[in-house]
């Protein structure tokens, strides 16, 4: 299988990592022009699904080093397995979460909210479950990331006053619960997987790329439940049912899928370079994607057109602690 050989080539999959996270939600963007985000999210699932499958047969299957997809599944015990798939559960009710926001309150908002606040509980979590890097230098990129979603929040607070939006308001607290939710999903996959030794993983353990794949089966799952239950008892808008999504026409069901690609491929190369950055670290970096949504919300969907000159610095300085934030958490690892 492919294995990451050092920090910079994980730094680099981190940022792809990242762009892919804060991009995903274009397709949702795009695809809600005729389609409700509940049927969205389907397909957005099935392909997180497939392409788990295809990477484990090739990339996971690939050269002599480590185990192969098909044999490492094969020997994997049942406690990891329940703990990626656990992983799965728990990252589907926080995305459904983080879906509906998106629909409420602008891929601008939502991301930088509900991702951000994930970043910074899921930095502690993973760290202290596995300690990787400069602490020191980790929080304090943790907490110019938080001032940077402080400022986020007052902006959309700002623009929701002047235009009397009270959805956005709505899919702020959503947002919120999405976050909270978020950060606790990691640390499960995490735990399901040999980080210390890809090369030779412990028997009972996971590759990434196994990982990924019972991780993308929970997710689906789990969808049945909490996809089901939004469909019926809707964030907003009447309720949507099986037959509406049957009826979608191939193009719009393709941009779903897409979705669900572009976010599993960040995921996976987020998994791939845990074992060298550390798992804190390459989650941190993952979720720098809030600052690659607020700039797709803020430039190409214009979330905030007509928002005054005071908004508008607020979000430069949100975009700029961001970086400075990824910055110092990328420095800390390499001390």
């Amino acid at each position: 299988m492919f294995i990451v050989e050092n920090y910079e080539l994980a730094v680099v999959l981190c940022w792809v990592t990242m762009l892919c996270w804060g991009s995903w939600g274009n397709t949702q963007k795009l695809a809600a022009k005729t389609w409700r985000y509940e049927l969205f999210y389907w397909d957005y699932v099935i392909g997180i699904l497939l392409f788990s499958l295809i990477l484990g047969l090739t990339l996971g299957s690939y050269g002599e080093a480590g185990r192969r997809f098909i044999q490492d599944l094969q020997q994997v015990s049942a406690e990891n397995v329940q703990s990626a798939f656990i992983g799965g559960i728990i990252f589907n009710a926080s995305n459904i979460l983080l879906s509906a926001s998106v629909s409420l309150a602008g891929i601008s908002v939502a991301f930088p909210i509900g991702v951000g606040l994930a970043l910074v509980l899921g930095v502690f979590i993973n760290y202290f479950t596995m300690p990787k890097g400069d602490p020191v230098i980790l929080f304090s990129g943790v907490l110019l990331i938080v001032l940077a979603i402080v400022f986020n929040g007052v902006a959309s607070h700002k623009v929701s006053k002047a235009s009397g939006q009270n959805s956005r308001k709505k899919g702020i607290v959503i947002a919120i619960c999405a976050g909270i939710l978020m950060a606790f999903f990691y640390r499960f996959v995490a735990a399901a997987m040999d980080l210390e030794n890809l090369e030779s993983p412990t028997a009972g353990m996971m590759t990434p790329y196994s990982a990924l794949f019972v991780f993308a089966i929970g997710i689906f799952a789990s969808n049945f439940l909490f996809n089901t239950l939004v469909m019926k008892k809707p964030f907003t808008g009447e309720p949507v049912n099986y037959s509406q999504y049957f009826k979608g026409s191939f193009s719009t069901h393709l941009v779903g899928i897409l979705g669900g690609i572009i976010w599993a491929l960040g995921t996976a190369c987020s998994y791939i370079a845990a074992g060298k950055a550390g798992a804190a670290i390459s989650y941190a970096l993952g979720q720098g994607a809030t600052m690659v949504a607020a700039l797709w919300g803020v430039f190409i969907w214009k979330e905030f057109k007509g928002a005054s000159r005071f908004t508008c610095l607020l979000l430069t300085l949100m975009l700029i602690l961001f970086i400075s934030g990824l910055a110092l958490i990328i420095v800390s690892g390499g001390n």
